[in-house]
């Protein structure tokens, strides 16, 4: 399942209803990632995607990821808007047989939001705003899944 939103979500109240839907599975990996304060300078942070176009490359990556490890479920929650210091921005979680599987299917989505998903993100620090780019690590990880 994919969703995006510019609404604010609870992470651990996602986690859980996804761990109880999951009751087959051995193994539940989850990243959850949250807006970086940046040694408290960091005051928002700025996402804006092409919805339709965004989630159907979540939605085809999400696909891939089940092709590539025998998984009984998966949820990606992105936010977009305006979010602070410390809010959740991505609720990444797998379900598989064993650990491996999910494990590695989460980092692959993982690094597929930081690389390819079309999100435009828009940081605002004491000092002024900027857009962000994915750091050149982030694509480096990236390339281990082609």
């Amino acid at each position: 399942m994919v969703i995006i939103s510019a609404t604010e979500f609870d992470p651990g109240a996602h986690l859980n209803s996804f761990m109880d839907a999951s009751q087959n599975a051995g193994a539940i990996a989850s990243f959850i990632g949250r807006v970086r304060g940046e040694h408290n300078e960091v005051e928002s942070l700025y996402l804006e995607s092409y919805a339709d176009v965004t989630e159907r490359g979540i939605e085809n990556a999400e696909s891939e990821a089940r092709a590539r490890w025998p998984l009984i479920d998966v949820l990606v929650i992105h936010r977009i808007g305006t979010m602070r210091s410390g809010d959740p921005i991505v609720l990444v979680a797998t379900a598989s047989e064993h650990r491996r599987s999910a494990f590695e299917a989460c980092d692959f989505l993982m690094d597929y939001l930081k690389t390819e998903a079309i999100f435009w993100k828009k940081q605002t620090t004491k000092s002024g705003s900027e857009w962000v780019e994915p750091r050149a690590a982030d694509y480096q990880d990236n390339k281990r899944w082609s």
